[in-house]
């Protein structure tokens, strides 16, 4: 089974190259070690030389780490995306992308998660959200497509392999099931399910229109651990209810309030959402995450302060709109979930030659 993994994985890596090379993006190589935390959550392996306590412990005259002995002379640490090196590029080159390894110092053991693991992220030159949805939404087409052409005897193998969790369908879903009169995608083979979404049409709809589905499904008896209000950050459980339940296809969520969204998310006029995208799929929920980036300068800096982030550490980014720049978007694809997703296994660790995480860095 790992064999037919590992065979899909490749041929998922050479499409990806494929797609993006064919569209006209350029393939930039981000670096692994940053001094900007991108995403903000402040989950980062932190990259130092000092190895001494005395070092560790020593502090400036203001009282704050003392980093001068330090081989950066600043803290650096493992980048959990390469996103806004490449946010340079898009303004200098047009259109790029970057697909390399990742790091994030989260201390979490679930099915869906990695201390180390790929991400696949375009930067869209004069791209809008809506142009952003389009290309995410072909990407994954085309990605799914190849491996079913290509790694044919491997998908059949898997499909051997499948466990019967694919098979169940839950209490909740076989109500709504029965009355489209249509199969569960549970119930289908793995090439079926793929097939279904290269050939669906993706459903699209804001967040706020999505909150108002979940809590009309609430209403009519539906359940979810987490209640459903206005500014959460929706659980894979209401994603999949969406995208399973609901549509019955792959669907677009967009514009998100943006106190659960990064601060480089362009702000709609409305001024509480922002121009974000997460692109959802059966079985999974979120499999992909996008948005437009701000282009504008002062709106730029004033999310910064208002998500406590120092400017002046990110004088290069702002500089970006400072001295001229482009509407652009991009979005980010973690490998190994599009991985698990193609090949149908249910655990990340499958996915990856080499997994990395808490506890557990062997080889």
């Amino acid at each position: 089974m790992l064999g037919a993994v590992s065979r899909i994985r490749n041929a998922l890596a050479f499409a990806t190259h494929e797609f993006f090379q064919g569209e006209g993006f350029q393939y930039v190589h981000t670096p692994l070690i940053t001094c900007s935390d991108c995403e903000g959550a402040g989950e980062m392996f932190q990259v130092t030389t000092l190895i001494k306590d005395s070092e560790f412990t020593a502090k400036t005259p203001q009282g704050k780490p003392d980093y001068g002995k330090d081989f950066f002379k600043k803290p650096a640490f493992l980048t959990v995306s390469g996103q806004l090196n490449a946010e340079i590029y898009a303004t200098a080159l047009s259109s790029v992308y970057t697909f390399g390894p990742t790091f994030r110092a989260e201390p979490s053991m679930t099915r869906r998660h990695l201390s180390e693991f790929w991400m696949i992220e375009p930067e869209i030159a004069f791209a809008d959200l809506q142009e952003n949805m389009c290309v995410a939404e072909s990407f994954l087409k085309y990605v799914m497509d190849a491996a079913l052409k290509r790694n044919a005897p491997d998908m059949q193998v898997l499909e051997k392999f499948e466990t019967s969790s694919h098979l169940e369908i839950p209490e909740e879903e076989k109500k709504a099931v029965a009355l489209s009169g249509q199969p569960h995608w549970r119930s289908l083979p793995l090439r079926q399910r793929l097939q279904n979404i290269i050939d669906a049409k993706f459903a699209r709809v804001t967040y706020t229109e999505a909150i108002d589905i979940l809590i009309k499904a609430v209403a009519a008896g539906q359940k979810f651990e987490q209640a459903v209000e206005w500014g959460m950050d929706m659980g894979s459980e209401h994603e999949r209810y969406l995208c399973e339940v609901h549509f019955r296809a792959p669907t677009i969520v967009i514009n998100y309030p943006k106190a659960i969204k990064a601060f480089y998310m362009r702000e709609n006029d409305d001024k509480k959402t922002v121009a974000a995208m997460d692109v959802l799929v059966p079985g999974v929920g979120e499999l992909i995450g996008g948005s437009q980036r701000e282009e504008r300068h002062d709106h730029l800096e004033a999310r910064m302060v208002e998500a406590k982030l120092d400017p002046e550490d990110y004088r290069w980014y702002l500089d970006l709109r400072k001295f001229g720049t482009v509407p652009h978007s991009g979005f980010g694809a973690g490998f190994e979930r599009l991985v698990c997703y193609t090949t149908g296994i249910d655990h990340i660790r499958d996915a990856i030659p080499f997994p990395r995480y808490p506890g557990h860095a062997d080889f």
